[in-house]
């Protein structure tokens, strides 16, 4: 019996750890082969690209990773181009790669804003307007953004990080529309308060506080969004495109 994605291309943005590299696993593990990219500036996040590369091929796949910067535009048409004559297709682009720049407004600097805005948002710009020509000739394609649901309904002290995941619902509804009488759908996905290095890293009498606001009562795991993203990625939801899915705990019903 074929798995969910077997034959597919899947090319995953910012996916050397975290919720990224869970959805790479869970590609993987469903029979895709994987591409997915990082930004690497030291030997260590060199090492941890390598690393995440052998885990995921040790799956039973092809699995080959890019290093670069998704808010460059002209590294992002080169890595695309590499990808396509690495594997031929691309079937899956999972728009992941962001970063945070939190401050409230009246202290945030203009480079924070655009730091965040051109890593969350504009990638995923470059990504797609480098991946749909492949995935209009294939007249098929699958685009999902992970957005965030403070994307949705915003968060104060970090308006930067909120515009950059509501622009990515936007611009996944907007593809969806344009994109769509050539077969190619697109989605999004906000995550709520998911267990990630990022937020063990918060004080414990923060994370409770976030805790007491999900009816579920607990965070989500990075496994949770991969699950997610494997039926939006896969022919059950073949029907499905425009959508964003709130992945929260019920925190924001």
């Amino acid at each position: 019996m074929n798995n969910m994605l077997s034959g597919k291309t899947a090319l995953i943005t910012g996916a050397a750890r975290g919720i990224g590299k869970a959805i790479a696993l869970k590609f993987a593990s469903e029979g895709a082969n994987i591409a997915f990219t990082d930004l690497v500036l030291n030997d260590d996040m060199a090492a941890g690209l390598e690393a995440t590369r052998q885990e995921i091929e040790a799956v039973g796949v092809t699995c080959r990773a890019y290093a670069g910067n998704a808010a460059d535009f002209a590294q992002t048409e080169e890595i695309v181009a590499k990808i396509k004559e690495d594997f031929g297709t691309i079937d899956i682009l999972v728009n992941n790669a962001g970063i945070t720049k939190d401050g409230l407004m009246l202290r945030m600097s203009e480079q924070q804003w655009d730091q965040v805005i051109q890593v969350n948002l504009k990638s995923a710009f470059n990504f797609i307007h480098a991946c749909v020509p492949v995935m209009m000739r294939q007249r098929a394609g699958n685009i999902i953004n992970m957005a965030s649901v403070v994307g949705v309904h915003g968060n104060a002290g970090q308006a930067n990080y909120a515009a950059s995941k509501a622009g990515l619902i936007a611009l996944a509804k907007s593809i969806a529309q344009e994109m769509g009488p050539r077969g190619i759908r697109a989605n999004a996905i906000a995550p709520g308060f998911i267990e990630t290095a990022m937020t063990a890293a918060l004080p414990e009498e923060v994370r409770e506080e976030w805790k007491k606001k999900i009816p579920l009562r607990r965070g989500g795991q990075v496994e949770d969004i991969a699950n997610v993203a494997l039926f939006l990625a896969s022919d059950l939801s073949s029907y499905v495109s425009g959508q964003v899915i709130q992945v929260d705990g019920g925190m924001n019903t």
